[in-house]
């Protein structure tokens, strides 16, 4: 998945001996050196800075941290104390990128050894730059990767699995049919189906469950999140296994193809934005009031695991994680900003199914 891409030297001497971009186009990996040393960035798709961990010093350590060289555009140089080579060590191998899952972590491998890991979790204002293989002890440069390899070395073989599973023959076809028979048993039979996706990943569908018996609503549902962790959840949740994969669903008595517009607006946006959606969350419509989907009335949506009135869609799984389906629940201007100040529990009293539904 990665390019080694030189790019010859900057002014200051700095060269770029790799750069790769994950699945999703949301972080990109970059690796420089120059005659004194070795780094890599993990950036946002605006150039923004989110990890920087130390590779490896190219001659010999200073006894001290450089205060010349921190405040330069430079790559930085660890003091002897903090190098398992503190007499330097040659230029960098051959480097190959494997992204985690999620896409806002990345292992970095020189000749196949890893060499680094740069996880969604580091963050240099908090001190956490990342892990390197030529790491001693914990600086604002680099933490030890072999202190942290045996709680890294499963997220790692997972996200090995993971792409090679995802770039083998079938594989979106098969899971795209487990879903669609779990929403067949859930909620009836199939209609249409549209692609959210376009040409960028995640790949994400649209399902369409036309009225059928009692129920005169329609019931659209994505098809394909799920098949991806997403962004930053362990950050913010003790099981993520419980809450990482997710689906979108909305009900609706009208022309399905308008409410399907929030799928193309919400489905992918997760991997896209390097961030997570759950429960008790809420988006706020980017556009013109009156082009909202479900009605000019309404500002956004509330995301919820399920309401009285509307089916259980739960008991699907993939990649030994319970995927939840959460409802678009569409909310005005006002009760986005009564969420916002006092939570989302505090507009619950007040939303129904038939918000959705038009029933009643």
């Amino acid at each position: 998945m990665a390019t080694n891409r030189p790019t010859g030297e900057r002014g200051d001497g700095v060269e770029v001996i790799l750069t790769d971009v994950n699945p999703y186009g949301s972080r990109t990996l970059v690796v420089e050196r120059d005659e004194t040393s070795s780094v890599a960035y993990l950036c946002g798709s605006q150039g923004t800075v989110h990890g920087a961990v130390w590779l490896a010093n190219h001659g010999p350590a200073p006894d001290t941290i450089d205060p010349a060289r921190l405040t330069s555009e430079l790559p930085p140089v660890v003091p002897r104390a903090d190098t398992r080579h503190p007499g330097g060590r040659g230029p960098l191998g051959t480097l190959r990128a494997l992204w985690f899952e999620e896409g806002d972590g990345v292992a970095l491998y020189e000749n196949d050894d890893l060499l680094a890991v740069i996880p969604g979790w580091a963050d240099m204002s908090r001190g956490m730059p990342g892990y390197s293989r030529d790491a001693v002890g914990e600086s604002p440069f680099a933490w030890p990767l072999r202190e942290a390899e045996d709680g890294l070395a499963p997220r790692i073989a997972q996200a090995r699995s993971y792409w090679e599973w995802r770039r083998g023959d079938g594989a979106w076809a098969t899971f795209q049919q487990f879903v669609m028979g779990h929403l067949d048993r859930a909620v009836g039979p199939a209609g249409r189906f549209w692609d959210a996706a376009g040409e960028r990943l995640p790949t994400v569908g649209i399902t369409e469950r036309p009225p059928e018996g009692d129920r005169g609503h329609t019931i659209l549902s994505t098809v394909g999140m799920s098949c991806q962790r997403m962004p930053t959840v362990e950050q913010y949740i003790d099981r993520p296994d419980a809450c990482a994969r997710v689906e979108l669903a909305v009900a609706t008595p009208g022309d399905a193809r308008d409410a399907a517009r929030l799928f193309l607006w919400l489905g992918q946006y997760p991997w896209h934005s390097v961030t997570w959606l759950g429960h008790g969350h809420t988006a706020r419509w980017y556009h013109r009031p009156e082009t909202f989907p479900l009605g000019p009335a309404y500002g956004g949506v509330m995301m919820l695991t399920g309401l009285p009135g509307l089916p259980d869609l739960s008991g699907f799984s993939f990649g030994g994680d319970s995927v939840r389906w959460l409802w678009l629940v569409p909310l005005t201007p006002g009760e986005l900003d009564l969420v916002s100040a006092r939570g989302h529990r505090a507009v619950l009293p007040h939303l129904s199914a038939t918000r959705l539904t038009g029933d009643g």
